[in-house]
């Protein structure tokens, strides 16, 4: 996480320092060396992660209020008193990880974490919270409220996981007879009505001829994805032979995704263990006898997930790193 302090007094720029002494980050004091709130909040709210006010809750709220824009991409927000006896979460308190660093901030230096979010406060799972710790992408997060609502009013939550979760599920929680019926659902292929959760877990591993665009490279894509059902959100790196290091149109088509792409030689993929597509053409060109697949796996360091696809002169595969759910939700 990264973290940037601000802080207004004296005071407050000493507890700022001792604060990034323990969780690093930028230390600024406004007014100082032409620091200003409105300047250095519109930069911190883009570039960092968290943004920790050392001062009264009322500047903070004012400085946020114009770039909050979605409980899914705001930065954490606390707030701490120069004094360091409260530590107050004021935005992003789940997704974001507000909550988290408030108790931590608290454990370093003395403070009371003031936690408000519903949940929080009565002792009952966070759906959100778990999805942050679990590395999963909340694809509607309009429906976090009606999972928290249910379990608010002591009503089951009927859950769905593809991969097997460890531990045992909180209170209120529920294991559902099909992925149609449940509340919340832990997939790679969302579908129906349910909260869906995504791990952050897949390696996109792709072959190409030369001079292929990026839009060929989308437009297959897209119909890989429609074939399995993936969700987007899924893929979080692409891999590939490193014959192919130098195309504009994969590397435009990895760019427009924020995905690092990492190739590899074709004695790299002949080492990787597994049982491949093989296809005499790809041997002939490369000197490997499949790209997409070997390097999605030797990438994701895990399992292939779905295996060759081809359109367009394109092939996709996708692996997935390792991934051990379990139903932890807050630190400690």
């Amino acid at each position: 996480m990264t973290c940037a302090y601000l802080a207004f007094t004296d005071t407050g720029l000493a507890l700022a320092k001792r604060l990034a002494a323990a969780l690093p980050g930028s230390v600024a004091r406004c007014g100082q060396d032409g620091t200003s709130l409105a300047e250095w909040t519109g930069v911190q709210f883009v570039q960092s992660d968290a943004l920790i006010f050392v001062g009264a809750a009322g500047i903070a709220v004012r400085a946020i209020a114009p770039h909050c824009k979605s409980k899914t991409t705001d930065p954490a927000v606390v707030v701490v008193d120069e004094c360091g006896r409260f530590a107050v979460p004021i935005l992003s308190g789940h997704l974001g990880g507000a909550n988290d660093l408030a108790r931590i901030i608290a454990a370093v230096c003395g403070a009371v974490p003031v936690i408000t979010t519903a949940t929080d406060a009565h002792g009952i799972f966070a759906v959100d919270e778990w999805a942050k710790h679990q590395n999963c992408m909340v694809l509607e997060p309009e429906r976090i409220k009606l999972v928290s609502g249910k379990l608010l009013a002591g009503q089951p939550v009927y859950y769905w996981a593809d991969i097997p979760v460890t531990g045992t599920a909180p209170a209120g929680l529920f294991p559902a007879e099909a992925p149609e019926k449940a509340d919340l659902a832990l997939t790679l292929c969302p579908t129906g009505q349910a909260l869906h959760l995504v791990p952050r877990i897949g390696v996109l591993g792709i072959g190409c001829k030369r001079g292929t665009s990026a839009d060929t490279l989308e437009a297959a894509f897209a119909a890989f994805c429609a074939r399995h059902g993936l969700a987007v959100q899924a893929v979080t790196a692409a891999a590939s032979i490193d014959l192919k290091q130098n195309e504009p149109g994969l590397l435009a088509f990895c760019q427009a995704h924020s995905w690092p792409v990492r190739f590899y030689s074709a004695a790299q993929l002949r080492s990787t263990p597994g049982q491949f597509t093989p296809s005499p053409f790809v041997q002939s060109v490369t000197g490997v006898d499949n790209v997409c697949e070997r390097a999605a796996v030797l990438d994701a360091g895990g399992n292939l997930f779905y295996p060759k696809f081809a359109c367009n002169g394109v092939t996709f595969a996708l692996a997935c790193r390792p991934f051990a759910p379990d139903w932890r939700w807050q630190n400690g």
